[in-house]
């Protein structure tokens, strides 16, 4: 069901001529962010100032759908300066999704560690997932794709491709996690059965844990992630092969857990924010969706018992394909736009 538009909303250019830019954090006192591009630099941008490139970034691997993805803060930040970088590593033979921890010393990262590698590598330059976001309990969760030529494993629990994982802040396996005590299973996993996950969220005041993924040709998904969840690709989807081909006889099947959207054809969605804010206070607790196809920002509607009920395209003036989608602490939405000269955006009433 689609939902009454939001009313005209007003769009400020933050910045233009990036290259692919992917995600954004914003640092303490509301003025400043960060941003990732895809092909390996990490900016910050201030009001009035020309981008600054920061120094000491990991070498990716800068391929494909690979490179620099997520930036994300520690919740401490003000105190110990400390961020968190996922990214593609390796190289076309042997690559894999990673975390690195560093800390952000002026215009420059230091102590900079890889954390968490994704096993085992894989020989393809898609499908990295690359998410991340703090649980209310301070444990770090990001997804992992399944590498697209091997889908089958984000059902095996003894690879950790296709799975949200969830570790320590400084890279280790939780005790708590549903699989740590499995024979053969990576105990790093929280949930699996994911395709190529664009979309990680938090809800700070309900704690519940969002992601949405890429279908083939169709079957992109939210999904309300629960511990040990199984969310059932490849084996139940509402996609089709690139070839026409029949990928599963199931769209749902028993044990594995329904998107709670699923659209067909696919909206390609990638990045993903709960709305929590002053600007618009009747969105409150809904998703934020951008969408790479679809070229569009959607807005889901949840009601108070998470069940969605109802979606509507937002910021109708905006068409581009949607990388990233934030809230800032002021209740602006920031937008990214997947483009070789990509744009910065922040979105007001």
């Amino acid at each position: 069901m689609l939902i009454t538009p939001a009313s005209a909303e007003h769009v400020t250019e933050i910045a233009r001529g990036l290259d692919h830019p992917w995600s954004i954090a914003f640092l303490p006192g509301g003025t400043d962010v960060l941003v990732t591009l895809r092909s390996g630099q990490l900016l910050k941008l201030a009001p009035g100032q020309a981008p600054q490139a920061i120094a000491g970034v990991p070498q990716v691997f800068h391929a494909g759908q690979g490179g620099l993805f997520d930036v994300l803060l520690h919740p401490k930040f003000a105190d110990n300066h400390l961020l968190y970088l996922s990214y593609a590593g390796g190289t076309k033979a042997a690559n894999q999704t990673r975390i690195a921890r560093a800390r952000l010393d002026g215009g420059r990262l230091v102590e900079v560690q890889t954390i968490f590698r994704v096993m085992p590598t894989k020989d393809t330059p898609v499908h990295f997932g690359g998410r991340m976001a703090w649980l209310p309990d301070g444990s770090l969760v990001m997804t992992t794709g399944d590498g697209f030529d091997y889908r089958e494993q984000a059902q095996r629990r003894q690879s950790g491709l296709g799975k949200i994982v969830r570790i320590t802040a400084d890279g280790r396996p939780l005790s708590g996690n549903p699989f740590a005590a499995a024979k053969g299973a990576q105990a790093s996993i929280w949930s699996y059965g994911h395709r190529n996950p664009q979309g990680l969220a938090v809800d700070a005041v309900t704690g519940r844990l969002w992601e949405h993924e890429h279908g083939p040709q169709g079957g992109d998904e939210i999904n309300l992630i629960v511990k040990g969840g199984n969310y059932g690709w490849p084996v139940a989807t509402f996609g089709k092969d690139y070839s026409g081909a029949t990928i599963s006889p199931f769209q749902r099947y028993h044990g594995m857990i329904d998107g709670r959207v699923v659209w067909v054809p696919s909206i390609a969605p990638s990045g993903l924010a709960v709305y929590r804010g002053p600007l618009w206070p009747a969105w409150a607790g809904d998703l934020i969706v951008g969408a790479l196809a679809a070229q569009e920002v959607r807005r889901i509607d949840v009601d108070a018992a998470g069940r969605v009920v109802g979606q509507s395209r937002i910021f109708p003036s905006i068409r581009a394909r949607i990388r990233d989608v934030r809230v800032a602490p002021d209740g602006a939405v920031w937008l990214t736009t997947d483009e070789e000269k990509g744009r910065v955006l922040r979105v007001t009433p």
